[in-house]
């Protein structure tokens, strides 16, 4: 999420965890584990909703992934199942964002010591919240930015390429307007939002039943060609994209996975050109570098 201070990025990164499934048996297990090693059960016999990290941006690669002469499991292995959190994305340390690469796309961590090496699970939905600018301020039509285009391009680039590759969605948020925040008017609630989500994850466990994968981020490339295929207009619309944003393989597919999540959500069998053009626009970051 891109977006000036007061935006309310943090406060919508800690709402998901309510719209999102439950936990079942064999994942409140899993994330059960996890905990257990570090100590952090307080009492409880089983982690029964997805856990929430939010690692200070001056944390360690190894407090991140894991480490230690007796390797513990890091924030990414504590979010197992559940949300781990970084605010202020460009503000952690390079290398300590590099290391996510590993966890992010095959849902574990290795760690390796000359005693041995262990592998703790990091099966983690990474939300991530920035300035568009270091000011904060660059595209709000109230307020100057007073940084360069080339400061701005700087500040962007702390965030490299491949690691962005693997961010699904990229959304900007804007700042909130003083009439939306006198609006008395309720929103729709998080309970209303999860029984959709729920339904769309029904219609995942299905289509996967009988596999390990359980959910559209985890399908194979062969999952790909038989679950998202395309029609005319919008293999149309990604040829476009991949053309004009100069998009990788890996953002091509992300971008597949989010249009057949959409389909779902929608309570469509097949993708169309709709489900495509909403995913495309699901990268902003992609779109604003070109």
């Amino acid at each position: 999420m891109v977006g000036p201070p007061g935006s309310g990025k943090t406060m919508l990164a800690k709402r998901l965890p309510t719209i999102l499934p439950a936990l079942t048996l064999t994942e409140a297990i899993e994330t059960t584990r996890v905990h257990s090693v570090m100590g952090l059960m307080d009492g409880r016999a089983l982690v029964a909703t997805r856990p929430f990290r939010s690692p200070h941006h001056t944390i360690s690669d190894a407090g991140l992934i894991g480490g230690g002469t007796i390797p513990k499991p890091g924030e990414v292995s504590l979010a197992h199942h559940g949300v781990l959190f970084l605010d202020e994305l460009p503000e952690f340390r390079k290398n300590v964002l590099e290391v996510l690469r590993q966890p992010l796309e095959e849902m574990r961590i290795t760690i390796s010591r000359a005693v041995g090496s262990i592998t703790y699970p990091a099966n983690v939905m990474l939300v991530a919240a920035m300035n568009p600018c270091p000011c904060g301020f660059y595209g709000d039509p109230q307020k100057d930015c007073t940084y360069s285009t080339l400061q701005i391009q700087r500040y962007r680039a702390r965030i490299s390429g491949p690691l962005l590759d693997r961010i699904d969605i990229q959304v900007e948020v804007p700042a909130v307007r003083y009439k939306e925040l006198a609006d008395q008017s309720a929103g729709e609630p998080s309970a209303v939002i999860r029984a959709r989500v729920d339904r769309a994850r029904d219609v995942q466990l299905a289509r996967f039943h009988g596999r390990k994968i359980f959910c559209n981020a985890q399908m194979s490339a062969r999952d790909l060609k038989r679950f998202c295929k395309v029609d005319a207009a919008a293999e149309k619309l990604l040829e476009t994209a991949m053309t004009k944003l100069g998009l990788s393989a890996r953002a091509y597919t992300r971008i597949l996975k989010v249009s057949r999540t959409i389909a779902d959500l929608d309570g469509l069998p097949e993708i169309t050109a709709a489900q495509v053009a909403e995913a495309i626009q699901y990268r902003s970051l992609d779109r604003s570098f070109h």
